[in-house]
């Protein structure tokens, strides 16, 4: 029998569903984790460029909000409270009021869905139908917005399309993302086809964007881009709703990733490091004047976790009360673009992806991303891929991760590209 320290590894094939992923890449048990940097039961330390699939922005077990849950479970705090008011409510919101909201001119309901990104983009599609009266929802190619079967509509991987088992996936049309069709401006080929009376497309109610492109490839839009898309939602009355779940929460340098494109989304969802701890917690961000609905015509029992209310207060307070935080996350994604165009640079044909902290490489192909990842793994580093075809080394390390640290884990990546470039043309050979 395992001890309270080790794990009986047999279990997870015995016992876990098929369903399980990240483990299938990770193989080994951890134990504890602090900062950027996660420990296997074997003592054996990895620096974290996955950083919970950015649910960890800010590290793990910071410890100013790890103090705080403890201080909150260890006085009797509320643990469940469904939607009803809480003190510890009502100090995350003045902070979300305070150091977010009004400081960006930014006028929004905060609305509390279930606990994971999925939930608080089915609110949204689910709203922008009931105050258009419409139920057509564009989105795009190489999007990715959750597995319920709302926001797997609106996701285009087959891949994450065929878990639904030939499931309905209506009422959404896909349309290209920016530079999806080459030379061709995106733009003017959706303009046209919402002009076009006999293009088969019906009024939608909203158009839903990732600012940059997550799990798609790290596919970044332009400022031009993205307004472009709100120009014509506002032209055809539709609602934009900006998916800020991976993107947001400082991720590409500030705290929302559209704060200097001069847009205004009638909705964004927002998850993963909301809550600032990697706890569960995700809402959906609404303009006064779409917040229509009646009380609990959505709801669930996990909207609203009073524990991650706690940590995300301290997240707001101790990183977004001034611009130091800012500063210092686009002096890093600065240093990570250079670092990644130099990696790029090894691997002929390949192209540096992304915005900020959210950046990547992509390699060309899923196998020499998925064996550069697995000598990474060998040597140190967690780090994931992304894209249609896995082609795409993805870095989503921690926005805190301390320069020493971050530099090794991108000399372990650098060396990783090298040896795997290497290999590959010796195999060519």
């Amino acid at each position: 029998m395992p001890t309270d320290k080790t794990a009986d590894t047999a279990i997870f094939e015995r016992r876990e569903s098929e369903a399980r992923s990240y483990c299938r890449n990770f193989p080994t048990v951890f134990t504890k984790a602090n900062g950027s940097v996660m420990t296997a039961e074997n003592g054996r330390e990895y620096i974290d460029f996955l950083a919970g699939c950015s649910s960890l922005n800010y590290g793990h077990n910071d410890p100013d909000m790890k103090a705080a849950l403890i201080d909150h479970i260890s006085s009797d705090g509320i643990a469940h409270g469904l939607d009803m008011f809480t003190a510890e409510k009502a100090a995350f919101l003045d902070a979300f009021e305070r150091l977010i909201l009004k400081p960006r001119g930014m006028d929004y309901k905060v609305m509390m869905t279930g606990p994971t990104g999925t939930n608080a983009v089915e609110a949204a599609i689910k709203l922008a139908r009931k105050v258009t009266d419409r139920r057509n929802v564009i989105a795009f190619t190489n999007a990715f917005h959750g597995m319920t079967m709302g926001a797997l509509a609106l996701t285009g991987n087959s891949g994450k399309r065929d878990g639904a088992g030939g499931g309905s996936l209506a009422d959404v049309t896909h349309m290209p993302f920016e530079n999806a069709m080459g030379d061709t401006d995106t733009l003017d080929y959706i303009e046209w086809a919402l002009d076009n009376p006999s293009s088969g497309i019906d009024a939608p109610a909203a158009f839903i964007v990732e600012p940059v492109q997550g799990e798609g490839g790290l596919n970044a839009a332009s400022k031009e881009w993205l307004q472009g898309i709100q120009r014509i939602a506002r032209k055809h009355g539709a609602l934009l709703i900006i998916d800020d779940i991976q993107a947001g929460i400082g991720r590409t340098g500030t705290y929302f990733s559209t704060e200097e494109y001069s847009i205004d989304p009638d909705m964004i969802t927002q998850a993963k490091s909301f809550s600032g701890m990697g706890l569960p917690f995700a809402a959906l961000l609404i303009k006064p004047e779409h917040d229509i609905w009646k009380p609990a015509e959505h709801n669930g029992t996990f909207r609203g976790n009073t524990h991650a209310f706690v940590t995300a207060r301290v997240a707001l307070e101790k990183f977004w009360a001034d611009d130091t935080f800012q500063r210092e996350v686009q002096r890093k994604g600065d240093y990570l673009r250079d670092r990644l165009q130099a990696i790029a640079d090894m691997v002929p044909g390949a192209t540096l992806k992304g915005r900020g902290m959210m950046r990547g490489v992509d390699v060309g192909s899923g196998e020499l991303a998925g064996v550069i990842c697995a000598n990474c793994f060998e040597n140190g580093l967690i780090i994931e891929t992304s894209g249609a075809h896995d082609e795409v080394v993805k870095v989503l390390a921690a926005l805190t991760t301390p320069d020493e640290i971050f530099t090794k884990g991108l000399d372990i990546l650098e060396a990783a590209v090298r040896d795997a470039t290497v290999n590959s043309q010796i195999a060519a050979e």
